[in-house]
């Protein structure tokens, strides 16, 4: 624990927030697996009409994707009034965390391309984890202003983290919306940046991003929610790129799902 608090602070008196820091991160991390292992959760090219009776309970995915970003863009930006005059470190948290969803929701508006429908309860899911895991972090940050500051200072490794992993998202972002020409529906593999490595390097800036978030808020809760989202994408990565082995048959070999040469 002595080794630990150089990184961290200690954990709050919350017995909320010490319980959410193993149930959200747990669940998260379990739906993760489930990816893996060919459960997936029912949007982008994992969308499958057969498999869903009502079409009254389907969204359009663009429609979905802007509800599961908005709850946790509105609750990063009520913390600013919230919780006001609070100290440099949550400010920037709270800074990253809105910038994080606003581009997201930008992204949904005027860059990518949708051709599938989002399960209602996808939606919901996704943005109650999202809603969810961004007020705790915010709240769990404000807690911790009345305790001792971990002795090794790592906010300046988390904006650097947190300013890579967006920039690289958004640019492997671009990259997938240029995949399709307008009007086309169908999937091709993408190519460019580090397509030519890993199915999903968007995915890896994403968590390079959340571990950016846990190294500006060096929290028990934010760093367990970093390796659970890790895990989540990690999955979700590795279903994304035997989906692409089943559609083209000349896939290549040597990409890999989420880390260059590894994995």
């Amino acid at each position: 624990m002595d080794t630990l608090s150089e990184f961290v602070f200690p954990p709050p008196s919350s017995l909320f927030v010490n319980v959410m820091t193993v149930v959200s991160s747990a669940v998260v991390a379990v739906v993760g697996l489930s990816e893996a292992r060919g459960k997936h959760m029912k949007y982008s090219k994992f969308w499958n009409t057969a498999n869903n009776a009502s079409k009254s309970s389907n969204l359009s995915a663009r429609l979905g994707m802007l509800l599961a970003y908005t709850p946790a863009f509105l609750v990063s930006v009520a913390s600013l009034w919230l919780f006001p005059n609070e100290d440099r470190r949550i400010l920037l948290l709270k800074s990253a965390l809105i910038l994080h969803f606003f581009k997201r929701n930008l992204e949904v508006l005027f860059l990518h391309k949708y051709s599938s429908k989002m399960a209602i309860n996808t939606v919901i899911t996704i943005s109650f984890s999202y809603f969810s895991s961004t007020a705790i972090m915010i709240y769990t940050q404000h807690l911790s202003q009345d305790l001792p500051e971990p002795s090794i200072d790592l906010k300046k490794i988390g904006i650097t983290l947190f300013l890579i992993g967006i920039i690289g998202n958004f640019y492997h972002h671009y990259l997938l919306s240029q995949t399709r020409k307008q009007g086309e529906t169908s999937y091709k593999i993408p190519k460019g940046g580090l397509f030519s490595l890993v199915i999903c390097p968007h995915y890896l800036f994403e968590i390079i991003e959340y571990f950016g978030f846990a190294l500006i808020s060096q929290t028990i809760y934010s760093l367990f929610f970093a390796f659970a989202t890790a895990l989540y994408l990690s999955g979700r990565s590795n279903a994304t790129r035997k989906w692409y082995v089943s559609k083209f048959e000349h896939f290549p070999n040597h990409v890999k799902a989420l880390l260059p040469f590894l994995f």
